[in-house]
């Protein structure tokens, strides 16, 4: 047989070369788009069925001539592979999206292996889990209440009060949107939220704000919700600016009625010390509530409050000036703390005692009176900071210009056994009242 043959079907042709002394193989040759492709067998049948099957494929114009029979293995693996991830995803790829997208990766890549990668980049993206609103509301309160109770010796780490009010506002947030996952809150989500409180002062918005903020950032380290979101850029969260309230604080013969009239009721034993601390010491109500007797009397002159009693954990000691001195003189055999009812007790009862002398309140009134008159008689915001736990520029900026020198003299005189009526007459015109 004469070689090399070729095997015609109409205008195709694919040629039969013959084995040679140093290539002992058939080889079939065609030609796909310009290339030639060979083809070896180690029999001539074998290569003729091959030339009379391409030839045909030729003619038919199919672009899987141009495969060799170990590529063609590889592709119809492949696209095995590409089959089963569609049914494990739900989305179908093509073959040639899925190796462009491996070449362009594994291209940027710079010959480290891209399975590698991808799994060091799912060990430092956490998935998302769908939960609830409400329950991830109520995980997050559940979660801050053993917060608030305190260990022997020790301060909660957190408020009860404030406790209650981040409680209450987010069962009010979750309230919102029932049945809504928190991985499912959008921007639009929170102006909604927001606008239901636009009758609200700016202020008790802001609370609303940092309430929800909080929880979302929670949320975030719980894998409720995505790092990349973008909830705080809603209209609705941006701070607003709060004008300050107007500072209130009792006047000199309101106070002196108050604690003349507590003085004179065996009830309000317990209750007097506090305010007399507030006033004429300007502790804050928690601090005062915190404190034993022995805090009272430790050091001589002094009323020491202890770090862990303290608001700003930082422990300080007060000056008793006399008319403190005096107000405290009858308690001095006692023990234990000061105020020994809960503390909703003590609102009820300071508020009975100023309605019967019809005194108005005075929203932290006590510690504003002390803090405005201090400066005043002392003129030395330094002073008047290092007694009160604050900051010279807070004193400065809200207490300064408030009151006379004179009517701080008369707060500062204030001691026990001064009669008083059931009324304080007040001057309309002076704004303290």
């Amino acid at each position: 047989m004469k070689f090399p043959r070729s095997i015609r079907f109409r205008r195709n042709e694919v040629k039969i070369y013959g084995k040679k002394p140093n290539y002992p193989f058939y080889r079939i040759a065609y030609r796909v788009a310009g290339k030639r492709h060979l083809r070896n067998f180690s029999k001539y049948g074998d290569a003729l069925k091959a030339a009379e099957d391409k030839v045909r494929e030729l003619a038919d114009g199919s672009p899987a001539t141009a495969l060799t029979t170990r590529q063609a293995s590889d592709a119809l693996a492949a696209f095995q592979r590409l089959e089963a991830l569609q049914q494990s995803i739900g989305r179908r790829v093509s073959l040639l999206a899925a190796v462009s997208e491996f070449a362009e990766a594994a291209a940027k890549l710079g010959g480290r292996n891209l399975g590698e990668v991808v799994a060091g980049y799912l060990t430092s993206v956490a998935s998302v889990k769908r939960k609830d609103v409400s329950e991830a509301a109520e995980e997050f309160i559940a979660i801050r209440k053993p917060l608030t109770e305190a260990k022997a010796g020790k301060r909660a780490q957190l408020s009860k009060n404030y406790a209650h009010l981040v409680a209450m506002w987010l069962r009010d947030f979750a309230k919102t949107f029932p049945s809504n996952a928190v991985c499912d809150l959008g921007r639009e989500h929170l102006n909604i939220f927001m606008g239901k409180h636009g009758s609200h002062s700016p202020k008790s918005r802001n609370h609303y704000r940092g309430a929800v903020k909080m929880f979302l950032k929670w949320c975030v380290k719980r894998d409720y919700l995505s790092p990349t979101h973008r909830l705080f850029e809603a209209d609705s969260m941006a701070t607003e600016a709060a004008d300050t309230p107007e500072l209130e604080y009792y006047r000199p013969e309101e106070l002196q009625a108050i604690l003349s009239r507590a003085s004179e009721n065996p009830g309000l034993n317990d209750l007097l010390p506090v305010i007399a601390l507030g006033g004429l010491a300007g502790l804050r109500l928690e601090e005062s509530l915190r404190l034993e007797w022995v805090d009272i009397w430790r050091v001589p002159g002094h009323v020491e409050i202890k770090a862990f009693k303290a608001k700003t954990r930082s422990r300080r000691l007060v000056e008793i000036c006399p008319a403190l001195a005096a107000w405290l003189e009858p308690y001095r055999k006692f023990a234990g703390g000061i105020f020994s009812k809960c503390n909703d007790t003590f609102h009820s009862d300071f508020v009975a005692l100023r309605a019967s002398l019809k005194i108005s309140a005075r929203r932290n009134g006590l510690r504003h009176g002390f803090c405005t008159y201090h400066f005043a008689l002392h003129s030395n915001e330094n002073l008047t900071a290092a007694q009160a736990g604050n900051s010279p520029a807070m004193i400065h900026q809200h207490y300064k210009g408030l009151a006379t020198k004179a009517e701080a003299e008369k707060w500062f005189a204030i001691k026990p056994g001064v009669a008083v009526t059931n009324e304080i007459m007040r001057d309309e015109t002076n704004p303290a009242g």
